[in-house]
């Protein structure tokens, strides 16, 4: 986001004991906040999601802007990894029924080039698709049809015949590829170094030293990704499910090369995002192109084998981690040195070394970031990215350094808490990490624990810690109060199912003293004012405050023209209560929507924006929590089976139970199939063997045991005006070490590359 906003920028500064994000020399109170854990209400836009009523990108109809009936796409992508296209025959395709347009690198109209590397939102970087000859990768796109139905589209698509100067891929991860990244935005090294890692792990009593890897994985959410694209009077408008709409809105424009202002980005439901659509994909670019050159709407979705080769994904990285411990059990020095997988022309970085600079204390702290450019498609951000398969590795290779000296797991990790952020020594804004292991303790019953068996089981426990940086992102809200007390809130935040639309419901309800149902929540359009968008465990915190700030503004608006009125003269500031759509005071009330048309005759407008101030600087933000796991491991098949699972957190206020509560178990669940069945392969010509979901494995319900998830109670003092913290990456963070540790507990068998499947655990208990 650009710090040159429209919007009136509130740069709070916690001044305790006020809440922080009281604003300075106000006529009124800071809008009220309720509970620590508030009950929350279920989504306002659940009905329509379970009646069928919601409307998603591909869906999109005249009703919701689309000027006539569209056209369809399908496409065609490369079956190399590397080289060129020597030859492609369209003929056919051509003269296929229904056919409007075939696109491939012959006729594509001109795109800026890739990138740049450097650019500060790497998804505002252009795209160009079919700009060239070249295959990047396997799934590259390299022709694109758009005919009169997906039928005919599709089966267009197959007639085309693409001949290939193939050359050896580089596919394979290897440590030995890993390269320095680029230093970071503004210059920051991507490793860490705190005092002599070299003499503190040499002087420790004990010293583990072992190497983890953590597979490629994706995303696969229930909304393929797709696009609906039409112009209009020079405008381009583009339906998608784009996380980030204004970091799309750029993108697309670099890549056509046009003015900002004339893209639109739409994205009011996303089915599903998980980092996913954070960047924007060829899909919205081919549609763009095809409609301005048949002056029609035009929409496309990936097939769901597509989506596993022409999207993003986790990368597979390799892990070396390092612990030493003294002979008290605390820990001296730790060291996490990894490489991961990016593509070929591409700079993304995981950043999978967070929980070693942030968990723990310690003397000495190294960690090496390197990346590995293959010839595969782009790695990016996948739900908690770098953090969950980081955690993986890490709060493994923990778990063995308390083995190794002689403390119980969880005991360790709370002897070794810390109030400082241990690479960069700031304190922490909040920090709950030994209360929620000694709730989950005792709930889950860890002291009470014992090696047992099961008839043919094994059953065993584990602990692991859960972190999450915490991350204030600029953003910016518009609302109106309108004559008959309905409230409308505009941003362009996104709602990929995490429940943005009901908890900035429930922020605009409390601030102003409204009943749920006259608030209007309008997201996921660049026409509204820009935020920060959903991802990165930053979007409620962000637009929330801007949203929350905007409501003070109405306050105070609404205040003074009440003051107006006779029957509130001479009143204190502090008197006036917002309650049921009515200003009060003493015995006098009114409703906001009169007041509102007294202000201005088709309703009061106000707006907000918030922005990291010097607390950002001062303090080190983070999510924690304390995740428990059961197993059985059957010690003549060497199945697994997770009876159990608890998760604890401490994520500041909580906005809404129910979604809190769904993000977190979601994310638990995530954290379990990364442990025992999810991850993906290269074969030798550079594709992702699994490409569906018949092949590519993730939970069901029938997999699932007991799980439960207990949300602390906990109000950041300085992460917000509203005492938040994000909650939608944690759940994920140590959910998988701790069904990793379990099975070690109950086997005493380290598996250290994931997922633990049943060949790699078998073959160690029938040797056994």
């Amino acid at each position: 986001m650009t710090s040159k906003s429209p919007w009136p920028t509130i740069r709070w500064r916690p001044s305790w004991p006020s809440r922080p994000g009281a604003r300075q020399n106000d006529t009124l109170p800071d809008p009220p906040l309720g509970p620590p854990i508030g009950p929350g209400i279920v989504r306002v836009e659940g009905h329509a999601k379970v009646t069928g009523r919601a409307r998603y990108s591909y869906e999109a109809q005249s009703a919701d802007g689309v000027p006539a009936r569209a056209l369809y796409g399908a496409a065609v992508l490369s079956t190399i990894a590397r080289g060129r296209i020597a030859s492609i025959d369209t003929s056919a395709a051509e003269k296929a029924p229904g056919v409007r347009l075939v696109l491939t690198h012959r006729n594509a109209p001109p795109q800026a080039k890739w990138g740049p590397l450097n650019v500060k939102v790497r998804f505002a970087r252009s795209q160009p698709v079919l700009h060239d000859d070249q295959v990047r990768y396997f799934g590259e796109p390299v022709a694109f049809v758009v005919a009169d139905s997906f039928e005919n589209a599709t089966d267009a698509a197959y007639r085309i015949a693409v001949r290939y100067a193939a050359e050896a891929p580089d596919i394979d991860l290897q440590a030995e590829k890993g390269v320095d990244p680029a230093p970071l935005h503004g210059g920051k090294s991507a490793d860490t170094r705190k005092g002599d890692f070299d003499a503190s792990f040499g002087e420790c009593v004990h010293r583990i030293d072992v190497r983890y890897d953590t597979p490629y994985q994706h995303h696969v959410s229930m909304e393929a990704q797709a696009s609906l694209a039409y112009w209009q009077g020079g405008k381009l408008v583009i339906h998608a499910p784009a996380q980030i709409p204004a970091a799309m809105q750029a993108g697309i424009a670099a890549t056509f090369q046009m003015p900002q202002q004339d893209v639109r980005i739409v994205a009011t439901l996303i089915g599903g995002g998980f980092g996913g659509k954070l960047p924007y994909f060829a899909d919205s670019v081919l549609c763009a192109i095809a409609s301005r050159l048949l002056s029609q709407p035009v929409k496309f979705a990936f097939t769901r084998q597509q989506t596993f080769l022409a999207t993003s994904h986790r990368p597979a990285v390799l892990h070396r981690v390092r612990v030493g411990v003294g002979a008290d059990g605390l820990i001296r020095a730790i060291g996490h040195d990894v490489v991961s997988q990016t593509a070929s022309f591409d700079n993304y970085l995981d950043g999978d070394t967070m929980g070693a600079e942030g968990l723990y204390r310690a003397d000495a702290i190294l960690t090496t970031q390197r990346l590995a450019r293959l010839d595969l498609p782009r790695s990016d951000s996948m739900r908690s990215p770098g953090d969950a398969s980081g955690s993986l590795a890490f709060e493994c290779a923990i778990d063995e350094a308390a083995y190794a000296s002689g403390v119980d797991p969880v005991e360790f990790r709370i002897r070794n808490d810390t109030p400082t952020s241990p690479a960069s020594g700031k304190p922490f804004s909040s920090r709950r990490l030994v209360a929620c292991f000694e709730t989950g303790a005792e709930n889950f019953g860890w002291k009470a624990r014992s090696k047992r068996r099961d008839g043919e089981w094994l059953i065993g426990f584990g602990a692991a810690s859960a972190m999450r940086d915490n991350m204030l992102r600029e953003s910016s809200a518009e609302i109106t109060l309108l004559p008959d007390g309905r409230l409308e809130a505009r941003l362009d935040m996104t709602d990929p199912g995490t429940g943005s639309y009901t908890v900035l419901t429930q922020i605009a309800a409390e601030a102003l003293g409204l009943p749920v149902e006259r608030v209007t929540v309008r997201i996921g359009d660049t026409d509204f004012p820009p935020t920060a968008g959903s991802g990165g465990s930053f979007g409620a915190e962000s637009a929330g405050s801007a949203l929350y700030e905007a409501c003070g503004r109405l306050r105070e608006r609404l205040a003074q023209q009440a003051s107006a009125d006779a029957r509130f003269q001479n009143m204190a500031a502090s008197d006036f209560r917002f309650e049921g759509g009515l200003l009060k005071a003493g015995g006098a009330k009114i409703a906001l929507g009169e007041l509102a048309r007294r202000g201005a005759p088709d309703g009061m407008t106000a707006r907000g924006h918030i922005a990291p101030g010097v607390e950002a600087k001062d303090y080190a933000e983070a999510s924690f929590g304390a995740q428990f796991a059961e197993v059985a491991v059957n010690a003549v098949t060497g199945e697994t089976r997770v009876r159990r699972m608890l998760g604890v957190f401490a994520c500041g206020r909580i906005l809404n139970a129910r979604t809190a509560r769904s993000q977190a178990l979601g994310g638990m669940i995530w954290g379990l199939s990364s442990a025992l069945m999810e991850g993906n392969s290269v074969d030798a010509r550079g594709q992702f063997v699994a490409h569906d979901l018949a092949n590519y494995h993730v939970p069901i319900m029938a997999d699932i045991g007991t799980i439960d998830a207990v949300l602390m109670e906990e109000e950041d003092p300085v992460a917000n005006p509203l005492a938040i913290k994000g909650i939608g990456e944690v759940g994920i963070n140590g959910a998988g070490a701790a069904v990793a540790n379990a099975i070690f507990d109950a086997t005493g068998i380290r598996i250290r590359s994931f997922p633990i499947t049943l060949d790699k655990l078998g073959a160690h208990l029938w040797a056994a």
